[in-house]
């Protein structure tokens, strides 16, 4: 059986666009994969408000600090300190480091799940990586990148 595995960027889309996109995609889990959901840039993808809008909608959400790059290494990638290759691989590595491979089952849960973070494209983005990673190690997982 294949399982969906979706990710999301928040800019660039509005509410109604953002929930529609989870809705139509029958998203059961929102998991949130930032290091900081609480910024005011944040808009309606506040920590609190995407709780409670998502519990509105009956999609689970939960943030998870474990999936989420380490702020160091954020703050170099924006600096362009480093390339968008090197902050794949050390993302990568800390993944492994991490033991995310013994939690799959767990962030999976046999549901529709959508990895959040704040980029509206995947391409240079953790969400692709993890979701990528997770596919390594799960091959009836499909990936879906909604935007």
């Amino acid at each position: 059986m294949k399982i969906d595995l979706c990710t999301i960027g928040f800019s660039q889309k509005n509410l109604r666009t953002f929930v529609e996109l989870l809705e139509r995609n029958h998203v059961t889990k929102l998991v949130d994969i930032r290091l900081n959901n609480t910024s005011q840039l944040s808009g309606y993808s506040k920590k609190d408000d995407l709780e409670y809008i998502m519990e509105l909608r009956n999609i689970e959400y939960v943030h998870e600090l474990l999936l989420a790059p380490t702020d160091d290494l954020v703050k170099a990638y924006r600096k362009k300190e480093i390339s968008s290759d090197t902050f794949e691989k050390r993302y990568l590595e800390l993944l492994i480091e991490r033991d995310i491979k013994e939690k799959i089952d767990e962030i999976i849960d046999n549901k529709t799940v959508c990895l959040l973070c704040s980029e509206h494209k995947p391409h240079h983005c953790h969400r692709r990586v993890l979701a990528e990673y997770i596919r390594k190690y799960r091959e009836d997982v499909y990936i879906i990148h909604l935007m």
